[in-house]
């Protein structure tokens, strides 16, 4: 049996950038966060390279920029831990994480798509994107 349109699923996702200097507007991707709404789904992954962040600015903190991003993941996941953004349902969340705002951690755009396995294909998008 073919697999139909029906059997896709709708997702979007949005890259997750390191900005050291907002000013200068240079960026370094550092992790995904993909999101479907019929299917409840939320995922984020980081990779922060220790040498890429310290070519790119050597005057931010590695620690608190992990920090945030364990923040960020939580907010993603629903852990609430204090936050009230955490408590909001997966499409409200993610349109808070991606958001336009300048800050050292940013996101792009989100960007749509269809898949019929939406873990294959966040791995595909992290493989391509991120590492």
């Amino acid at each position: 049996m073919k697999p139909s349109m029906q059997d896709d699923k709708l997702y979007e996702y949005a890259v997750v950038r390191l900005v050291p200097k907002v000013e200068r507007e240079e960026f370094f991707n550092i992790g995904l966060v993909m999101f479907s709404k019929k299917e409840k789904y939320i995922r984020v992954e980081f990779h922060l390279c220790k040498d890429k962040f310290r070519m790119m600015h050597n005057e931010l903190d590695f620690d608190e920029i992990e920090n945030n991003l364990r923040h960020f993941n939580d907010v993603a996941q629903g852990n609430a831990n204090g936050s009230e953004i955490a408590k909001l349902e997966i499409p409200e969340r993610f349109r808070w994480l991606t958001a336009v705002r300048s800050a050292v951690i940013q996101t792009s755009r989100p960007h749509p798509g269809k898949t019929r396995n939406l873990d294959e294909t966040f791995e595909r998008l992290f493989k391509e994107l991120v590492v």
